[in-house]
């Protein structure tokens, strides 16, 4: 009864579609059997369980992520740059909310060892500002910056957080033309 052809990718790549329909937290191996059209005992010649398969959505996702934003800034820098990430950044999250969700997962270190392309996902944010003269620490305060200002527009624009009638693309375009000029005029660390 079982369809030709189930291997660990089909089924991890049918679990990132199905978190993309039903959201990351919502996956189970029970509806993605059925999406299959075989019995749950099947699917455990693919992955080990239920965290096995997250893992699994996380690492592609992870993934894609970092192959749109090493695209998107491939021959760019400073401004031209911060706006090349953060459409990409913000463009996959809308398009793939589910897959977006599993890039928030905690990976442990064996995962970035056996997929190193992920760290593009960590390095990436470092190589972007240093187009800004940036050196540590406030390299560090600035990626941190970027990734709550990028992650906290885009879960609340897609937990539909934004209801006030201003227009949100002009609300983003406005916080990455702020987040332009914070990094260009980073404060120098005060002695403690």
């Amino acid at each position: 009864m079982a369809r030709a052809g189930l291997t660990s990718e089909r089924v991890v790549a049918a679990a990132a579609d199905l978190a993309d329909t039903v959201g990351f937290e919502n996956i189970t191996i029970a509806a993605l059997a059925r999406g299959f059209g075989v019995k749950d005992a099947s699917l455990y010649a693919h992955v080990r369980g239920l965290s096995d398969l997250s893992t699994r959505v996380a690492v592609l996702s992870g993934l894609d992520l970092a192959d749109r934003i090493s695209d998107a800034l491939a021959g760019r820098a400073g401004r031209d740059a911060l706006f090349a990430f953060a459409h990409a950044y913000r463009a996959f999250a809308r398009e793939h909310p589910g897959r977006y969700a599993a890039t928030q997962l905690e990976l442990g270190p064996s995962a970035l060892d056996d997929h190193p392309g992920l760290r593009r996902n960590l390095t990436g944010p470092y190589a972007l500002l240093q187009g800004y003269g940036l050196t540590e620490p406030a390299l560090t305060d600035a990626v941190r910056l970027l990734r709550s200002t990028f992650h906290g527009f885009v879960a609340l624009e897609l937990a539909g957080g934004f209801r006030h009638r201003r227009d949100v693309e002009r609300s983003w375009a406005a916080a990455l033309e702020a987040l332009h000029v914070a990094l260009s005029n980073w404060p120098e660390e005060a002695d403690s």
